[in-house]
């Protein structure tokens, strides 16, 4: 698809070679366990793609793609923590398989041994990367701050949203593709313009997968319809709806939230009340918006089939369906 054919090959051989056959168990297997959860992989692959389009070695790269993978694996695994969630990627979650301090130790733990990957990049590269890493990961913790302040905050204005899911998923994306062309030796310009590509895209995947739990198919979505609704969760289709519902609709709406106990009832009402808003359209134009300003990033850079596979990334995000 938007991967190189080598580059997913390299990367589970890479994470399957990472040794976690150590004492105490209790610690290191559920790291194990999670990594070997599978997933997309689509952050290492960002970071091999960049370095790739500025000719980098992946000898030299891949150290910081398993980092990258590892600290996303890491935020995953407290996550689910805080949100008690029962199963990741259709597993049982390590704080149900094991309990809540043995998933915040691993936890903890991955993040040590993302540094320790990381550190394993040229020497005469490490210093910035680290800054790029730790700016990343300091932002990352800050979103997630503030995706926890929303949730019992009555008042959440669209900007304020857009700002945490830009700290709280984008930067992750953009600051992969920016340390892999930092690697491979690409000038300020060009990191900036990988960045800004990574920053539009983390946006747009997360309000189509706003409008996704809403509209979107079970059986291609790959979860539940609704799950959003009915916990009340802030997103750009909810926070568009009451600022564009009329006084009766905005009433309608704010009665639904505060109703816990018939779902699928709740989940009609609300759906019906976003299509009436016109909020799934005002999501989808938003979206497509930071889809074009993405592809717009990739004309200064060099083109070349990691280009072009960061393209067909973007394009594929253009044309999910619902």
């Amino acid at each position: 698809m938007y991967n190189s054919p080598c580059t997913m090959i390299d990367i589970e051989k890479a994470i399957a070679a990472l040794d976690w056959k150590r004492e105490p168990y209790g610690l290191y297997e559920p790291i194990e366990y999670t990594l070997a959860s599978g997933g997309k992989r689509l952050r290492p692959q960002l970071v091999l793609l960049a370095a790739e389009m500025f000719g980098g070695k992946e000898k030299e790269v891949l150290p910081a793609a398993l980092a990258i993978e590892v600290f996303h694996n890491f935020t995953l695994l407290h996550d689910d923590v805080m949100d008690k969630a029962a199963v990741r990627r259709g597993r049982p979650t390590v704080h149900v398989r094991w309990n809540d301090n043995t998933a915040i130790l691993s936890g903890d733990q991955m993040v040590i041994e993302a540094y320790k990957l990381l550190s394993n990049v040229p020497a005469d590269r490490l210093p910035q990367t680290l800054r790029l890493f730790n700016k990343m990961a300091t932002e990352i913790c800050e979103g997630q701050q503030y995706d926890m302040e929303f949730e019992t905050r009555d008042q959440v204005s669209i900007e304020e949203y857009m700002h945490m899911i830009r700290l709280k998923t984008s930067v992750l994306l953009a600051t992969a593709l920016q340390i892999g062309a930092y690697i491979a030796g690409a000038s300020e310009t060009q990191q900036q313009a990988l960045y800004e590509y990574g920053i539009n895209i983390g946006l747009a995947f997360q309000i189509q997968d706003d409008i996704l739990d809403v509209y979107g198919d079970p059986e291609t979505f790959g979860k539940a319809i609704g799950g959003d609704i009915c916990c009340n969760k802030k997103t750009y289709m909810l926070l568009t709806a009451l600022q564009r519902a009329d006084e009766a609709t905005r009433a309608e709406l704010e009665h639904w939230l505060q109703i816990q106990d018939k779902p699928d009832e709740k989940i009609r009402a609300v759906t019906d009340i976003y299509t009436r808003t016109g909020a799934r359209e005002v999501c989808e134009t938003v979206m497509q918006l930071h889809t074009h300003e993405a592809l717009s990033q990739l004309d200064a850079l060099p083109q070349n089939d990691a280009t072009e596979q960061l393209r067909k990334l973007a394009e594929k995000l253009a044309i999910r369906k619902v």
